[in-house]
């Protein structure tokens, strides 16, 4: 059979929507509005029906809609209309099962030239919201190259309306996941619109669903209705189509955890958010979509309101979302308590006057109103109002409230004088801490609204082993939901730890330091050692020199670093030391060859003092700012953002005090946050916590497994274990046995003698490992294992194999003059200009290039019929731009030449795949008899008019379609199919249309329309 995506993956998926109650629009009844893809007759018809209006008002509804649809907003306007419950409705979700749902597949979006077309497409009501690319299993480059696909095109403003309209993507190659990596390559995947790249999420369905209920008995009509629409019939009967159309492979169960009804309309109503980035001063517009612990917090939240529960607790690891885990549920609770009669008030308790900031700022961005309360009176006046809303835009409403401003006097109003059912809702963020029962503020925070609703968010819950009487699930009740480290990971939100223990030679000189301290002021404190100038000064030198090799080895000066201090005193004198010493290197910074100015840019490091009694709130904030957007490269603090502070870019945490409990996980996972492609974040363990973090992660780990039994593994694993580290060491050590890693020109020589490209993905593989282990090695204190690696050694050679992959890749595809699919899936623009050197000037002039190339590519792409000469020769000119130019270099000149040869080649296959698509529409878009068609007129040249041949060829493909629908057995057997389809074309070739065929061009007839079946089904 054709092994390809459309008969393991998509068909499959289009009949299992169906089994959920999609109906089916065949490929030639897609009649639809081409400047959004909306279908105008069902839109009028559904939005006529939901609304009981006219389909003349619903066509007004249409209008308005599409001019909408031209925002460059994202689609925020849309999306704001989409969801909206007053006036007229696009969507009823109320009562959803009011709503049409369609499928369809391979529909064109298309703007001028640019155009693509989705495996899938589904529409509500008419509006086409999802649309879902499938790859087959095991395909190049996986689901990525999708996603840099998709990236490249809603990057285009030609395709502003169809990004602005579509709400959810799915991706999938139909293959279980692989855990833990950055960038996903196996796996069924669901992500929202972006202009900046689509992100992957994972999808792990957590209840149990009633598939009875949800799917629907197989339909044989409908099934056969679909295959005879995609034109491949032949694989009705095959044993992997039977088990590509199970309910239970990748694809098919998150179709049925996104895409039925009750979900759909969650993820619609309550899962998308507008989040207002601040990159680099400018506000940068992006749309979010709901991760699924997030949805299913929600759902085990609303099970335990249902159930009369008050009070619970969130338990989400540090880095999975929790401040976007509030504003979803305001969206939910909102309608939840409308549909009571309800009126919800909402609260973000915190226990510290930065983390409000940051919350009113996090949920601003996010388009929620957001009253930041200053003073315990304007709290108190609060509490005694009855209305929920006090802005005037009407906007849901959020109140961040420091849980200091919570006084014996804040309490709500007992008795109203009319009736008024209000229901206050506090999320207590960060609920490990500060939250003391034997203080006044808890206390307070409880007694102020006894029928309110208390939901504590933490990472690192405090337990009853350290925390005795108060443990937080004595102070606000059972976990609602958890999500620990081990899911975080594996789901890619967050990256595992790699402790570096330090150097011995430094331990030995830092005992030395020590006493000579001792020595010279006699016995005294350990905090007053740690922050005595000659103990600070090695341990500065050490972190300065292990920052800037960091940053080096990985050829990434964006990293940066923070430096957990022992006391205040501590970061004082290291940030005074610090700026001496760059004082210092200012005045003696040597002459390079790549300039002072860029020089300086990669080799200086900038830092902050973060302390709560140095400098001001203000500048405090600014410089935290200064550090995400990369302008500070090192933090100096202290009892300082330890705690709900995020910055992707810091990857090094330097550990000057051991810091105990849930603080302590707390404070490793600054680091954790998913940053390019890195697959760790890194702490340099000065003070020595191993002993702290076994004992932390034991009491996690047994509370964990109470909670969740043998599903839990070991909390440990937030951490790769020395075990794991040395086993990487001896297989790179093993794998690179053959080669010679010392000197790279023989290294280069001996991978050019591999054609094999399996064995340089692995060689690739292993050496990007060892990139990775370059800072791992050092782990507690094994220092011989650094002579065992040249680690910039092995980088230089791990380039060397990239260029040899690059280079295997694009001779392999331009030879292949057969076979044109490897070519043209090459995004051969990315390859041309990894190779080009271009100056400054000549930008312009290469995203010209490019761009032409990749619409050059897709065109050629989109053609049906390799074999036709036309297509051939078009493709072989294509070729021969690359064979004959020297990549390496490339002028000005020979770009503008360049463009002009795409330009023509362009045109040229544009008007192939034209009249091609013509005689496919004749065929009903059946491939296989348009090229049989064009063999027949062309190669054979009949001597009977096409519309003779077409009408033969069509009552062909009839009855052929038929016998393959019903007879299971047919191709099991060649020499039977053939004589079958034999029959077929006498009868309708020559004593039907009477056609004059010698027996020579009936059996190549035969044949041709057999090598097309055969095809499809082998």
């Amino acid at each position: 059979m054709a092994f390809n995506e459309d008969s393991r993956v998509k068909i499959p998926a289009i009949l299992h929507l169906c089994r959920m109650g999609y109906t089916y629009i065949p490929k030639r009844q897609q009649n639809r509005l081409e400047e959004n893809n909306i279908f105008p007759e069902i839109f009028k018809k559904s939005i006529a029906a939901i609304n009981d209006i006219s389909e003349h008002e619903a066509e007004v509804e249409l209008q308005e809609l599409s001019i909408k649809l031209h925002s460059d907003d994202l689609g925020r306007d849309f999306y704001r209309r989409l969801v909206s419950t007053s006036g007229k409705k696009l969507i009823d979700f109320q009562n959803f099962h009011r709503n049409t749902f369609h499928v369809t597949t391979e529909l064109t979006y298309k703007n001028g030239d640019e155009e693509f077309r989705p495996d899938i497409t589904l529409l509500i009501n008419g509006m086409p919201l999802v649309f879902i690319e499938v790859k087959k299993p095991n395909n190049r480059e996986g689901v990525l190259a999708e996603r840099s696909r998709i990236n490249t095109r809603f990057a285009l403003k030609e395709f502003t309306t169809f990004t602005n309209i579509t709400q959810l993507m799915l991706f999938s190659n139909n293959m279980e996941y692989e855990d833990g990596v950055t960038d996903p390559v196996m796996g069924a995947y669901y992500g929202t619109p972006s202009k900046t790249g689509v992100l992957f999420n994972y999808f792990r369905e957590e209840e149990i669903l009633n598939l009875t209920h949800l799917l629907k008995p197989e339909d044989t009509e409908l099934e056969n209705l679909v295959l005879k629409d995609n034109n491949i019939v032949a694989i009705k009967h095959t044993d992997e189509f039977k088990t590509n159309k199970h309910f239970d492979t990748p694809t098919n169960r998150l179709l049925t955890s996104l895409l039925s009804g009750e979900r759909l309309a969650f993820f619609l109503q309550f899962g998308i958010a507008y989040v207002e980035d601040d990159k680099d001063g400018k506000l940068e517009l992006q749309k979010h979509i709901m991760r699924y612990p997030q949805l299913f917090a929600t759902k085990a939240l609303a099970q335990k309101l249902d159930g009369g529960t008050k009070q619970g607790i969130i338990w989400h690891t540090q880095g999975s979302g929790k401040t976007a885990l509030a504003f979803f549920n305001v969206k939910f609770l909102t309608d939840y308590f409308q549909k009571k009669n309800t009126i919800p008030k909402f609260y973000f308790i915190v226990d510290r006057l930065d983390l409000a900031n940051q919350a009113k700022n996090e949920f601003r961005s996010r388009g929620l109103s957001v009253r930041l309360v200053n003073s315990r009176e304007e709290f108190i006046r609060d509490m005694k109002r009855v209305g929920a809303v006090q802005n005037h835009s009407g906007e849901m409403e959020i109140s961040v409230v420091n849980i200091q401003k919570f006084t014996e006097d804040t309490k709500v109003l007992e008795e109203l004088d009319y009736d008024l059912n209000i229901q206050r809702v506090y999320f207590i963020d960060e609920a490990h801490r500060s939250y003391n029962p034997k203080g006044s503020y808890l206390v307070n925070l409880l007694k102020s609204d006894t029928k309110s609703i208390r939901i504590a968010l933490t990472g690192t819950p405090l337990l009853k082993e350290v925390a005795k009487d108060y443990d937080s699930k004595a102070l606000f009740g059972n976990y609602i939901h958890t999500y620990y480290y081990n899911r975080s990971i594996a789901d890619g939100y967050t990256l595992r730890l790699i402790r570096e223990g330090i150097d011995t030679t430094y331990k030995m000189q830092m005992k030395d330091v020590i006493q000579q301290i001792n020595i010279l002021q006699g016995e005294i404190s350990k905090s007053e050692i740690f922050a005595h100038p000659r103990f600070v000064e090695p341990m500065l030198e050490y972190i300065v020199n292990d920052l800037k090799t960091f940053r080096k080895t990985n050829n990434d000066y964006t990293l940066g670093g923070m430096v957990v201090c022992d006391s205040a005193d501590q970061a004082k004198e290291l940030f005074a030391q610090f700026e001496g010493r760059q004082r210092s290197e200012a005045s003696s910074l040597p002459m390079a060859a790549e300039g002072i100015e860029v020089y300086a840019s990669k080799h200086d490091l900038k830092a902050s003092l973060i302390l709560h009694d140095v400098n001001s709130k203000d500048d405090r904030e600014k410089d935290i700012k200064a550090f995400k957007r990369g302008e500070i490269d090192l933090l100096f603090v202290y009892n300082m953002l330890l705690t709900g502070f995020d910055a992707k870019r810091l990857k090094k945490l330097y550990l000057a005090r051991v810091v105990k409990n849930h603080n302590l996980l707390q404070t490793l996972t600054r680091v954790n946050r998913p940053y390019k492609n890195y697959r760790f974040g890194y702490v340099v363990d000065f003070a020595d916590i191993t002993k702290e973090f076994r004992l932390t992660n034991q009491n996690y780990f047994e509370e964990l497994q109470g909670e969740l039994g043998d599903e839990f593994q070991n909390y440990s694993n937030l951490f790769k274990s020395p075990e794991e580290i040395t086993s990487d060491i001896e297989g790179i050590q093993e794998k690179l046995f053959d080669f010679d890693t010392h000197n790279a020109e023989k290294f280069r020589l001996q991978i050019d003698e591999i054609r094999d490209k399996k064995q340089l993905l692995e060689l690739q593989k292993v050496l990007t490992q060892a990139k990775e282990l370059r800072n791992i090695i050092r782990l507690q204190g094994q220092d011989e294992l650094l002579k065992l690696l040249d680690f910039n050694k092995l980088n230089q050679l791990l380039a060397e194999v990239q260029r040899r992959l690059d280079i295997l890749n694009l001779v392999d595809d331009l030879n292949q003059h057969e076979e044109t699919s490897n070519l043209l899936n090459l995004a051969l623009e990315d390859i041309f200009f990894q190779f080009t050197k271009v100056s400054e000037e000549e930008m312009i002039l290469a995203d010209r290039l490019r761009n032409q190339l990749r619409k050059t590519r897709e065109e050629l792409q989109r053609n049906f019929d390799p074999k036709d000469p036309a297509f051939i020769s078009l493709k072989e000119e294509l070729e021969r731009i690359f064979r004959n130019k020297n990549l390496d270099e490339v002028s000005q000149e020979d770009m503008r030449e360049n463009i002009g040869l795409l330009n023509r080649i362009y045109d040229e296959v544009k008007e192939l795949n034209r009249q091609n698509a013509l005689l496919k529409a004749k065929y009903d878009e059946d491939e296989k008899y348009a090229r049989v068609h064009k063999r027949l007129m062309t190669d054979y040249k009949i001597s009977a008019p096409k519309m003779q041949v077409y009408d033969a060829l069509m009552s062909t493909k009839a009855q052929v379609d038929g016998i393959f629908l019903n007879n299971i057995n047919l191709l099991q057997n060649d020499a039977y199919f053939r004589d079958e389809v034999m029959s077929i074309v006498i009868d309708q070739f020559i004593d039907t249309k009477k056609i004059d065929l010698d027996y020579n061009t009936t059996e190549s007839i035969n044949h041709l329309i057999v090598k097309e079946y055969l095809h499809q089904y082998k």
